[in-house]
């Protein structure tokens, strides 16, 4: 009997081999495989080696502020100055993520859990509001906006002269992104339903995006609405142009996060995957 099981065993070896194989080969091209930007548009790497990079928004000044996105009280926000300088000016935070420039500060939120979204300015940090993992966050510079990446999650509104919060939506299924638009348009994601939103005052909200890989930020512009997907593997840059088009800007992404404009024509994008932030422009504008 162990005889004629043999060459029984000897196929079965070369099968999963050789599965195994394809497997190894198909796992190093998800990871290795360069992103690749659709024609009229270039990217470089902006900066790299900067562990779980999330959140980004720029000072006004030529700096550039940058969430490290950890947990358990290690999280980080970093700035870097227009000189290439990398300094951390806040830790202990959870997760933190949804970052926004407001009246001056930044205003930060944590995905953590059951936590304050944080001002800071001048040196001093303060509380605003208390949230259950807020990712996105957005501002007209009058209110704030923001998101809970939470099953069930809540679209929030909060009005700092007021102190009021208010709930828009709630039951969201990991809201992530959010995003406010000049013309007063409020658009969010849920990554496990794979859509993006437009938020409605009166009637059920409207879905401008689905079937999306893991959505996860967006970022309304003049070029129009862009949407990154949180994804391991094959994430996407997405931009739903003026004209109602969606296009693929980007692919093979590993865990795309916040996308901001950085001037006429060109973005910032964190990958976080990569542990980087990418530099998104059409060729005149590098």
């Amino acid at each position: 009997m162990p005889l004629l099981l043999k060459p029984y065993w000897r196929a079965t070896l070369a099968v999963f081999g050789a599965a195994l194989t394809l497997y190894l080969i198909h796992a190093s091209w998800r990871q290795f495989y360069p992103v690749t930007a659709a024609a009229g548009w270039e990217v470089q790497v902006y900066r790299d080696e900067i562990p779980m990079v999330s959140a980004l928004a720029l000072d006004g000044q030529g700096g550039l502020y940058i969430s490290q996105e950890i947990a358990s009280g290690k999280g980080k926000i970093l700035k870097l100055t227009p000189d290439g300088d990398l300094t951390e000016i806040l830790s202990g935070l959870s997760k933190p993520d949804g970052q926004v420039i407001f009246r001056g500060g930044l205003v930060t939120g944590q995905e953590g859990g059951k936590l304050p979204v944080l001002w800071l300015r001048n040196g001093q940090t303060e509380t605003l509001f208390e949230g259950n993992g807020i990712e996105g966050i957005a501002t007209d510079g009058q209110v704030l906006y923001a998101i809970e990446d939470a099953r069930p999650g809540r679209l929030l509104r909060f009005t700092p002269d007021s102190g009021e919060l208010s709930v828009l939506r709630d039951g969201l299924d990991d809201g992530e992104g959010v995003s406010l638009c000049a013309d007063g348009r409020l658009f969010y994601t849920e990554k496990r339903q794979g859509w993006v939103k437009q938020w409605q005052a009166k009637g059920p909200d409207i879905v401008v995006a689905d079937g999306l890989n893991a959505p996860g930020f967006v970022q309304c512009t003049t070029d129009g609405l862009w949407i990154t997907e949180d994804a391991t593997h094959m994430a996407r840059v997405l931009l739903l142009d003026t004209s109602g088009q969606l296009q693929v800007i980007l692919t093979h992404l590993r865990s795309a996060q916040t996308i901001i404009p950085l001037a006429a024509g060109s973005y910032l994008l964190a990958e976080q995957g990569r542990q980087r932030i990418l530099k998104l422009a059409r060729p005149a504008s590098f």
